[in-house]
This record gives C-alpha cells, sequence and structure tokens, in this order.
C-alpha cells in the first residue's frame, strides 16, 4: 500500500456504502453527508463502490449529488447513470461465465446446501431467485428493489441469455459462508472467478476481473488521470480489501472485520458513530484548513 503521510492531496474519494456511510437505519447520516459535501467544496471528487446493484446504489448516488460512475456489483458494473443532459453510459461490465454459473448453481443445490442458501442471480441490473423466503424478502427490502422467484435459475442461463453480473448465495449461518468460501477457493482460482463476502452472511461471486480495487484503479487513472497516493476509500468488510490496498490512503470502519483493519492505514469510528465522517476530517479537510 503506498505511504499514506505522502504529501499529495487527496483528489478523489471512493465509498463503501451499507457498514460504512450507511448503518442500520438504511440511510446516511446527516454528519457523514455533510463531510462528504464538505470535500466536494474542496474540489475532491466523491465515487461510490458498493456490491450492492447499480439501481439500488443509485438512490445514495443523486442524493450526494455525485457525478463520476457509479461502481456496483464489487466494481464489475462501472456505470454513469443518465442525466438530463446525457444518456447513461457503460464503462465497464464484467459478467460470470455461464459454465461456471451452472456448476456454482449445482454446487448450491447440493441436498446438505439447498435448504440452508438463498441464491440470487443478478441479470441486466435485476435480481432473480428460485424462490422467496424470509432471508431474500428482507435484502429486497432493504435494497429497494424487486425480486422475481422464477424457480429453476438455469432457466436464465440460455445462449441468447445475458449472463449474470453476480452470483450472491446467503445464509443465515456465517460457518457455512466461509466454508464455502474455503471450498470454492480450493476449486476455482483466482484467474477462474472472484470471490468474497460483503457481510459474514453473503457469498459473492464474481468474474475473475472484478474486485473494488480494479475498478477504483479504472476510476483514478483512466478517467481523473491521478495516482494512487491521490486516492482515498473507505470500507468496512473484506469486499472492500482490494480496494483500501490500492488506495494511498485506505481506511477500515471501527465495526469492519480484524484482517480487514490489518491492511488499512487507518482506523476509523464504527459507521453508528459516523466514522467515515471522522475519517474525510482526519485526512481531507483538517489538511485543508493547515494549508489555509
Amino acid at each position: 500500500m503506498p505511504d499514506s503521510s505522502s504529501s499529495s492531496p487527496i483528489r478523489l474519494l471512493a465509498l463503501d456504502l451499507d457498514g460504512t456511510i450507511v448503518g442500520a437505519s438504511n440511510q446516511i447520516h446527516p454528519a457523514v453527508k455533510r463531510a462528504i459535501h464538505a470535500a466536494q467544496a474542496q474540489g475532491v471528487q466523491v465515487a461510490i463502490a458498493t456490491g450492492r446493484m447499480f439501481r439500488s446504489a443509485l438512490r445514495f448516488y443523486q442524493e450526494l449529488e455525485l457525478t463520476l460512475p457509479l461502481m456496483a456489483y464489487q466494481g464489475a458494473l462501472i456505470q454513469a447513470p443518465a442525466t438530463a443532459n446525457s444518456a447513461a453510459k457503460i464503462h465497464r461490465h464484467l459478467t460470470v461465465p455461464k459454465l461456471a454459473a451452472r456448476q456454482l448453481l449445482d454446487y448450491f443445490e447440493q441436498p446438505q446446501l439447498q435448504d440452508q442458501l438463498s441464491v440470487h442471480f443478478y441479470i441486466n441490473d435485476r435480481l432473480y431467485l428460485r424462490q422467496l423466503n424470509a432471508e431474500s424478502i428482507e435484502y429486497s427490502a432493504r435494497s429497494g428493489i424487486e425480486a422475481t422467484a422464477v424457480g429453476d435459475l438455469r432457466l436464465l442461463l440460455g445462449e441468447a441469455d445475458p449472463a449474470p453480473t453476480k452470483i450472491l448465495a446467503i445464509s443465515l449461518d456465517p460457518a457455512m459462508i466461509d466454508n464455502l468460501l474455503t471450498s470454492l477457493r480450493q476449486q476455482y482460482p483466482p484467474e477462474e472467478l472472484y470471490f468474497t463476502k460483503s457481510v459474514a452472511t453473503f457469498f459473492e461471486a464474481a468474474h475473475p476481473q472484478v474486485n473494488k480495487g480494479a475498478a477504483l484503479q479504472y476510476i483514478a487513472e483512466q478517467i481523473l488521470q491521478i495516482r494512487p497516493e491521490q486516492v482515498m476509500c473507505i470500507g468496512d468488510n473484506f469486499n472492500d480489501l482490494e480496494m483500501i490496498q490500492y488506495a494511498g490512503v485506505g481506511v477500515a470502519m471501527g465495526n469492519a472485520p480484524d484482517a480487514v483493519k490489518a491492511v488499512a492505514n487507518w482506523i476509523a469510528p464504527d459507521v453508528e458513530q459516523q466514522g467515515a465522517a471522522a475519517a474525510i476530517e482526519q485526512f481531507i479537510l483538517s489538511k485543508a484548513e493547515v494549508e489555509l
């Protein structure tokens, strides 16, 4: 990770949503919003990097009045929303190969797993699952999107159908999610599929080139043409590891797992204590005041 003591000013701030700037209320706390807007007033560009669907993250993007492309699905989809003056623009969209999607579905539907996992396919920014259950209904409500039950998810993997952007398996048992990660990482090397978890009960699979660090690198170097040491990011879970490692200033929330905190430059207070606002004050706003 680049040295956070570098004198290069922060020009890009990348923010995870859930567990970072969005807490139990499913809203951005006013103190965090004020800090983000203060950073923008200092000329810092702000971007969202989330595991959420594009359509689920869009309301936060609009609330913060952002202009950079939104990094959704762990960075599998990098898209600029439509505006009054321009159409939506997809910068990058990497999908799970259909063969791998079928193989994962076979794995999840083993007798000892099938009744304990809720499997979600994301296709064309829509959510599909085998059947609605308590976990999927709660997930859909928090995401603010409608889920479509289709029975056999294999019906969505025909030759003419688009491939899934992401596959999510939810279990109420965190140990089962850890076992899935261990087992499937033994079967699929990193160059074949990307596996992560965004919360303890979410197993996520994506294209092998997908992670938030790669998406953030694209925004920083291809769009803004800036260096990693001019980038700050804030995240709270294992799906944020790569972007924390990429950024010159990588911040982990106080509610992050210890393994995530271990790679960060700084540990912020918990999300319910508006830790993102404290991090922005520490690395952006206080430095701007010193320069003045």
